[in-house]
């Protein structure tokens, strides 16, 4: 309150105005309301009271939400429990045809020696074919594998003695191999068709005994890198004839496993067209090995 003097000469008090502030009691800084954040936390109508309470609480508390939670997360569990059964029943058959260090060494001796051997039957289970690692007779991806980078890997080496080493030219090298690899088995699969044989024989195998050329491919190249020209033509020759021999008693019996399980004489029309179809495969060998190879050595 202030005192001043009147017209009378008496002092009068004069009482100033009450100035309220906005805010929370005991501090006198905040003149204004702050409305910036859109209005206080706990004027949020239906969302609950006091500063521990959030939107997401309500929402949870409903039981339709809780339902549509639960089904989702069952929903998710069913759906990974689909993709797994998918990818062991796409990845299982392909491991099947990958094996051991027991039987690559074994199987090379067979690719090299066929002359030896005289099992050739694939060995079944409950009318299923072992795995490869508990029959050698069986097809494998393994070796054909193997051997197709060793070949790619020794061309370069052959180019590069030649001065003539080029990633473009290694490429081509490794490009009409595998092209030709397709070329075959697709020749195969469509005589076959046209032969009508019923035979176990899938594509997988065959690109296994398709692929197993490759082996004595590399052995030739490397050969001819260390002995010259006569030191290729020698082990590229042995190499041709067992593959050749090789090709003949394995397709034999998955082409002509038909007409022995009906008991049917070898010597019809058809069973002779079938062995003529073998022995074209086992004769496709050896061109390719040699078509694939007599440009790496000079």
């Amino acid at each position: 309150e202030m005192e001043y003097p009147n017209q009378s000469g008496f002092r009068q008090r004069k009482s100033q105005p009450d100035v309220r502030m906005r805010g929370p009691p005991g501090d006198p800084r905040l003149l204004f309301e702050d409305t910036s954040a859109g209005g206080s936390t706990q004027e949020h109508s239906g969302v609950g009271k006091g500063p521990d309470v959030y939107p997401g609480q309500a929402l949870l508390s409903d039981p339709v939400s809780n339902l549509a939670m639960a089904y989702g997360s069952s929903l998710a569990s069913h759906g990974k429990e689909m993709m797994d059964k998918n990818v062991r029943q796409l990845v299982f058959p392909w491991c099947c045809y990958f094996m051991d260090t027991v039987y690559v060494g074994k199987k090379l001796g067979l690719l090299v020696f066929p002359y030896m051997h005289d099992n050739w039957e694939v060995s079944y289970q409950q009318d299923t074919p072992v795995a490869p690692r508990f029959d050698i007779n069986a097809p494998d991806l393994y070796i054909p594998v193997m051997g197709f980078i060793t070949y790619v890997l020794v061309a370069g080496l052959a180019l590069g003695t030649q001065n003539r080493f080029s990633p473009e030219i290694l490429g081509i090298q490794a490009s009409s191999a595998l092209v030709w690899l397709i070329i075959e088995v697709l020749a195969v699969l469509l005589s076959l068709y046209l032969v009508t044989v019923n035979t176990d024989l899938t594509t997988i195998d065959l690109v296994a005994f398709s692929g197993y050329k490759y082996v004595g491919m590399f052995v030739g190249v490397l050969a001819g890198l260390l002995f010259g020209r006569m030191g290729y033509y020698l082990s590229l020759l042995w190499c041709c004839v067992s593959i050749f021999v090789f090709t003949i008693r394995t397709m034999r019996l998955k082409i002509l496993s038909e007409a022995a399980a009906e008991g049917r004489l070898v010597r019809g029309a058809r069973n002779q067209l079938r062995m003529y179809l073998t022995m074209a495969i086992a004769a496709a060998q050896p061109v390719f090995m040699y078509w694939l190879t007599f440009h790496l050595v000079r």
